[in-house]
């Protein structure tokens, strides 16, 4: 038996799921046996669901598995439309036969789907959570069935060829070589206390949703009466068109109901049921009135003392749930988990998270994605389950980079101990924002192109205005020689946004920036003659030159002439090279080619790509975390914390920290060491503690991260256990990352008489051989600290040698006649060079502080593109076709499609 799902999957209709391979048995036996039941498969799976709808389109996937070629294999099972099971088996002359199920699924309530195969006969039944059968069906075809489980993979949910089940999954079982019944299978929903809730949030729901459709409902009516009645009155007319909206002050529902949804109905009163944006079946209205609660909720949680009101806000953020606007859900899923302002129920921090997303809101994807992957708050380490969530938000991000609408913003890595990263920080009336803004109108081409990239993505604190960008990017063009700038303008004119377009005009720029040897310039016109011209030959000979030049959308493309089979003069599709040209796209940062090699490691279907499921949710992760919906909340978080907004900036942080980004937890537990007095006040759980220990979990963990983690374990902290052996390994961490400081505490833990374990030693790559005495180590360890820390000042390391130095060189003296006159001479140096040491500290030493550039800053900072742009990590983007929409990012505005 094999476990595919051992905890709960909210599965939301989307194109990603839950990937499982399985390998031969070791067994020679039974691999044996696996291999002459290829012709006549044996094998049972046993599914729990939750089912939320039908299948919106033709099929939705439940389980299928997928061959090396990339088809559809024995077994393929789907939901139809009308709520059927659809299964699709392969035999073995090759061909596919289909069958559906008198029956149809239950919605909304947990059942379990078992199917058993045997030869060409299917046993399909549903279960009911009595473990009692509501529904059986068999299905006898006349040729067996061909079936490999080890040749290709299986898939639970969604793919890129279907759409998933809009369900929650409860555990799968896969048993191999096995045919059970239904009382033999032993298959039981564990989590109870979870399954109960997810039903009971339905039921909560459903009512909710009830009251607003009939409220709705009896809107509408009055309206189409009144209508009737005066249909002919041309003043009742424009009465209707400017006056007050239609309402319902008339309840039919009882006391007790209107003041158990009090502002429900305060919201409802005050919506316009005659908008002609609101759909007939009322699901518009539904969730308009939840978004309404959600920004009530969202605005008073974030004033000066927003937090103290955090009890009368859950009932609300919960009615907003209910209608479908699941930013509330998560809100809720990080207030539960946590402890923020309430007391921590981990049981509802799992539900609505769940249901978050399985409502496709994108931290609770994220969130849930993280929660896997680390197997951290009693979430099960599960890498495939963590690869289907952040596969899903790692898509969307790609869609949402060229959707200028919505509240994004560019993700940025700025950390609030960077006190150079905050100056830097402004606002469309800030100084570094006018100065900007002052040499853009004198023609500075450096200062167009920064003040364009801070208005289309948002950075640095201004408010995305993509509007605004393109006239500078026009101005830019037209003005200057700067290659970039004539770029950004020509996509801009090809794509139409904001402007007419005009290809014409947009294909002189494009041949010009390329003419001066910009590589997206040159791969932009290779895009033209794609998607324009048909002209593949064309096409692929600018798209090589543009490779050439180090321009990762060109490899892309390159590979995806390759996969389509259109590469000219080579026949047919070829994927081993089309990978190896995604892989080189993915090494230079290319969205589409990581999301593809990331797919690649998921499945294993590649010669090239063994599968390496930890792999591929790093890379599905590192795409995920450049969403621009995401980068819209770590902005609201910075922006508070810049104005001392205290509330809102830990709600915020806490909110962005929680779904897995770094910088947003060692930011959080900075601000939890700034203002303790908030953190006990207002979180159940130890922030400090909590964020820098996920922080140092994370791949890209920065090094103070590891320093205080090293520090609470050495000293302890609060109810942590010292532990020795765990701290020496976090100082470890932080040396490896060039951090100093990491070599001078683990100098020091040698100083007090500890010894460091070998295997830390190994992995500072220190020769024990060479270093056996504590000595010899610690002048080991006190040269790196000194070679990794600023040579040209006097620093704690430099010292620190010296000290080692003066007292070796101190004890060889003591045992020799020499220290009668030596010592008095070393005395007076080092009463000197103390003195000296000390006046200079004196004189440099100033207490930081978080101000403004200075105009003398702004000034210096105007002359060269390199100063304009060096705050703000960039990346190139350029064109891509239709199957390789590119990643956006500062430089280059606007992609193609």
């Amino acid at each position: 038996m094999k476990v595919i799902l051992n905890f709960i999957y909210a599965s939301s209709g989307e194109k990603t799921g839950i990937v499982k391979k399985f390998e031969q048995f070791e067994n020679r036996e039974l691999e044996t046996v696996r291999q002459h039941q290829i012709d006549y498969p044996m094998f049972t799976v046993s599914i729990w669901l939750y089912l939320l709808h039908n299948c919106e389109k033709d099929l939705c996937g439940i389980l299928y598995f997928i061959d090396p070629k990339e088809m559809y294999s024995t077994p393929a099972v789907f939901l139809n439309e009308e709520g059927y099971v659809h299964i699709q088996m392969h035999l073995m002359r090759g061909d596919d036969l289909a069958v559906k199920t008198s029956f149809s699924l239950p919605l909304k309530q947990w059942f379990r789907l078992d199917l058993s195969f045997k030869g060409g006969q299917i046993e399909v039944s549903s279960v009911g959570k009595n473990l009692k059968r509501h529904h059986h069906q068999s299905f006898i075809f006349r040729e067996d069935f061909y079936y490999d489980d080890t040749a290709g993979y299986f898939v639970l949910g969604g793919s890129g060829y279907v759409n998933g089940i809009e369900a929650f999954f409860g555990p799968v079982k896969y048993y191999r070589l096995n045919v059970l019944e239904t009382e033999q299978i032993s298959n039981t929903l564990h989590d109870k206390e979870t399954v109960e809730q997810i039903e009971l949030y339905y039921e909560r729901c459903m009512d909710i949703q009830e009251i607003v459709n009939e409220y709705r409902r009896v809107v509408k009516q009055g309206e189409k009466a009144q209508r009737n009645r005066f249909c002919e009155n041309y003043y009742l007319k424009l009465i209707h068109k400017y006056g007050e909206k239609s309402k319902c002050d008339a309840f039919m529902w009882g006391k007790e109901l209107r003041e158990k949804y009090h502002t429900l109905f305060k919201l409802l009163k005050e919506t316009d049921f005659s908008a002609p944006d609101v759909l007939e079946d009322g699901s518009d209205t539904v969730l308009e009135v939840g978004q309404r609660i959600f920004e009530k909720v969202s605005k008073g949680l974030s004033r000066t003392d927003g937090l103290s009101n955090m009890g009368s806000s859950v009932s609300l953020l919960v009615e907003s749930s209910c209608c479908g606007y699941h930013k509330a859900s998560y809100f809720l899923a990080v207030i539960f988990e946590t402890g923020l302002g309430v007391s921590v129920d981990r049981t509802k921090g799992l539900l609505y998270s769940l249901v978050g997303a399985q409502g496709n809101e994108r931290l609770a994807v994220m969130n849930l994605g993280y929660k896997h992957y680390q197997g951290i708050n009693n979430y099960p380490l599960d890498l495939e389950l963590s690869y289907a969530y952040y596969s899903n938000i790692a898509i969307k991000t790609s869609l949402d980079q060229h959707t200028i609408k919505g509240e994004q913003a560019f993700v940025e890595t700025i950390r609030l101990m960077d006190d150079e990263l905050l100056k830097a920080q402004t606002k469309e009336n800030g100084d570094v924002f006018m100065w900007l803004k002052h040499e853009a109108t004198r023609g500075n081409a450096a200062a167009q192109q920064r003040l364009a990239q801070m208005l289309f993505w948002g950075q640095q604190g201004v408010a995305k205005n993509p509007e605004a960008a393109i006239e500078w990017y026009a101005k830019g063009a037209i003005e200057t020689e700067d290659p970039v700038l004539i770029y950004d303008y020509a996509i801009v004119l090809f794509k139409g946004q904001g402007v007419k377009k005009n290809t014409k005009l947009a294909l002189e720029l494009m041949k010009k920036a390329a003419a001066k040897g910009l590589p997206q310039a040159v791969n932009g016109l290779g895009w033209y003659y794609h998607n324009f011209k048909r002209d593949y030959r064309k096409a692929a000979e600018h798209w090589l030159v543009a490779e050439e030049l180090g321009n990762p959308d060109a490899s892309y493309n390159l590979g995806v002439l390759y996969l389509d089979g259109i590469y000219p003069g080579v026949p047919g599709r070829n994927q081993t090279v089309a990978a190896h040209y995604f892989y080189k796209a993915a090494q230079g940062g290319h969205i589409e080619g990581t999301l593809r090699c990331s797919l690649y490691y998921i499945t294993g279907n590649m010669e090239d790509f063994p599968r390496d499921p930890e792999k591929a949710v790093i890379w599905a992760k590192h795409i995920a975390e450049k969403n621009g919906y995401l980068g819209h909340v770590i902005r609201k978080a910075l922006n508070a914390y810049l104005e001392l907004s205290w509330h809102e900036a830990l709600l915020h942080y806490i909110l962005a920290a929680e779904t897995g980004i770094e910088v947003s937890q060692s930011n959080l537990a900075h601000i939890c060491e700034e203002r303790p007095d908030l953190a006990r006040k207002y979180l159940a759980t130890d922030c400090v503690w909590r964020y820098y220990n996920f922080s140092v979990s994370q791949v890209n963990a920065p090094s103070f991260a590891y320093l205080k983690m090293g520090d609470f374990y050495y000293y302890g902290y609060q109810n942590q256990s010292k532990d020795l052996e765990l701290s020496m390994r976090m100082y470890a961490q932080a040396a490896l990352e060039g951090d100093s400081q990491g070599f001078f505490n683990l100098a020091l833990v040698i100083e007090e008489g500890n010894s460091i374990p070998s295997y830390i030693l190994d992995h500072l790559e220190i020769d024990q051989a060479l270093h056996s005495s504590g000595m010899s180590l610690l002048q080991e360890l006190y040269y790196r600290c000194w070679n990794n820390s600023n040579q040209e000042s006097i620093s704690p390391c430099s010292l620190a040698l010296l000290y080692f130095y003066m007292r070796v060189f101190w004890n060889n003296i003591l045992q020799s006649t020499l220290i009668y006159f030596m010592g008095p001479f070393l005395l007076s140096i080092l009463v000197a060079f103390a003195v000296t040491y000390f006046q200079s500290l004196s004189a440099h030493s100033s207490p930081g502080a978080r101000a403004e550039p200075s105009s003398d800053e702004l000034s210096s900072s105007g002359s060269s593109n390199e100063d304009a742009t060096r705050l703000i990590q960039q990346d190139e983007s350029t064109f891509s076709n239709d199957l390789a929409q590119q990643e956006s990012n500062p430089q280059n505005p606007l992609v193609t499609s």
